[in-house]
């Protein structure tokens, strides 16, 4: 009785380690987590974005910073892990940029576990069984 559960035991320990241990990356379209209601209602305060090497005409760069955010990723779907922890990421920059005293961020872009992913059209994100991140770094600056 005692060996078959320390067997049972082992083996649950063993496929939930497996479970935890999932880490895959998803490259995400910008847009369609910008255009969510919830990003459109919580990043409308006066700030803007520019994805990738795409940056207006600024007069004051105040530096760069990363937002390396986390959720809870159970019962949800990668996608909409993804893109939850997404915006958590941008409302992180955003903040940054009001204290700063900053009106943008430009040259957004991916940095999970600082390595570098620049794009215009896309994100990355590690979604696993239980948790999601996202990494972004940007640099905050008043625009012309």
């Amino acid at each position: 009785m005692l060996t078959r559960s320390l067997i049972v035991i082992v083996s649950l320990l063993a496929i939930s380690d497996v479970a935890m241990a999932r880490d895959d990356a998803l490259f995400l379209p910008l847009q369609e987590a910008l255009n969510a209601p919830a990003a459109k209602e919580q990043l409308n305060q006066g700030v803007k974005f520019y994805f990738g090497e795409k940056a207006p005409g600024y007069t004051d760069a105040k530096g760069s910073f990363v937002a390396n955010r986390k959720t809870n990723a159970f019962n949800k779907s990668d996608e909409e892990a993804c893109r939850w922890v997404f915006l958590s990421a941008l409302i992180a920059l955003r903040d940054r940029a009001l204290s700063e005293g900053g009106n943008a961020v430009v040259n957004i872009h991916s940095f999970y576990k600082k390595n570098e992913y620049m794009s215009d059209s896309d994100y990355e994100c590690h979604a696993g069984a239980i948790m999601a991140g996202v990494a972004l770094k940007g640099t905050v600056v008043t625009l012309k």
